[in-house]
This record gives structure tokens, sequence and C-alpha cells, in this order.
């Protein structure tokens, strides 16, 4: 399976790129607005695997390629930025599973807040965004990123998928068990987007408070 990662230079991206380089065959694809820091980042992120064993080939694109060339694309980009992506490469997914990881946040000197759009969460944004007949996933939201980019940083995480389309869903979350340590549970649909969204900023500051809990995530009993 081909997957896109758009805006894939940041943590999130960087860190399922690595993982799915590592702990499976599907060929990795990696977007950005500068085709040249998608290239770079693709180039680094071999060069890590390689130095844990894994000769893999990643490739770097501008994110309407990236697109293009994927079976599913991942937007691990920054909520502010989301619209914008999907505009962007909204021509070119075509039969593709559209995932969102992304968490509208604020932060003041309490800490992190959910602050969700006038949609009433992200995956809805990115679904209302979405061009008709593209199914939209929300998955990945509450991964610590250090962890995730680490590949010597065991975990044992769950990540909460969700999706009114049960096909799309299925392809993530197969996807998700795919990378080891990390076991994918059935939310329902995108109605239950907020609720899995406003964990992140409550993960953030429990981290923050308690260095016990340095890259936290959530596993479900």
């Amino acid at each position: 399976m081909r997957i896109a990662l758009l805006g894939g230079t940041g943590d999130i991206g960087k860190g399922l790129a690595l993982r799915w380089g590592h702990d499976t065959d599907h060929d990795i694809i990696l977007g950005s607005r500068d085709p040249e820091k998608a290239r770079a980042a693709a180039d680094e992120y071999q060069e890590t695997l390689a130095d844990h064993g894994v000769e893999t080939k990643i490739t770097g694109f501008v994110n309407e390629m990236a697109a293009d060339r994927a079976d599913v694309a991942v937007l691990a980009v920054p909520a502010y930025h989301l619209t914008d992506t999907v505009e962007a490469v909204a021509d070119k997914l075509d039969d593709t599973v559209l995932v969102t990881p992304a968490v509208g946040m604020k932060r003041d000197d309490d800490g992190f807040h959910y602050n969700p759009p006038p949609a009433g969460s992200v995956s809805a944004l990115a679904a209302d965004a979405a061009p008709e007949g593209v199914p939209v996933v929300g998955a990945f939201h509450n991964l610590a990123a250090a962890g995730l980019t680490d590949l010597d940083t065991e975990f044992d995480w769950d990540t909460p998928v969700f999706g009114d389309d049960d096909s799309a869903k299925a392809t993530v979350m197969e996807l998700a068990a795919e990378i080891e340590g990390l076991r994918p549970l059935d939310v329902g649909g995108l109605a239950n987007a907020s609720e899995v969204e406003a964990l992140t900023p409550l993960l953030i500051n429990l981290a923050s408070e308690n260095e016990e809990l340095h890259d936290l995530g959530v596993k479900f009993w």
C-alpha cells in the first residue's frame, strides 16, 4: 500500500513514516509544500532506518504529487493548515482514504486547552473540506511525538479510530495495528471526534506537570 504523509516533515509525519518504514513493507511518500524539504526529510528518514538495520525507500514530493500517488493520505499538518492542505490536493484524492490526526488547541498560563473549530471538531473540518466521496478517518491523535519518532523507544499505546465509512476505517485500523506497540480501537463515527481530540491537551498537560509521565500515551483496559 502507498501511504502519503502530507506535511510529513513535522513530528507526527516523521514518527509515522519511521514506524511504518521500520515495521511494514508499505511504500512511504512524504509530502510538503516545499518539495526540496520533502526530499531532504525522506533522505534523513531513510538514513535513520538504515541505522536501525532497515533498508527501505522513502520518496519526497510536493503535497499534490504525494497525494496523487497514495492509497491512504495522512494530513500530518497542524489544525490551522488542514483546510488549505485538503483544498490544495482535493483533485488528487480519487480512491484515497484521508486520515486526520490533527487537534485544535490553545495555550495559556494554565496549560493547553481543546479549541475545536466551529465545525465541532478538526475531523469534521477535514470532512467538510474533502471532496464528495472521499472518506475521512480520524486516528493517531493521542500519540507522544517524541516516543513515536525515537525508534529505540518501545511503547504500548492505544489509538482511537473513528469514521463514517466502515471500509476506510478498517483500512486505517489495519495500518495502525502494523505499528509495533500500537493497538487501534474503533470508537464509532465522525460524530465522536471531539471526545478523542480533547484527550490530546489533557495528555500534554499531564506530561508537562509529571516528570514520570514523559512521552505519555493512552491505554484502555
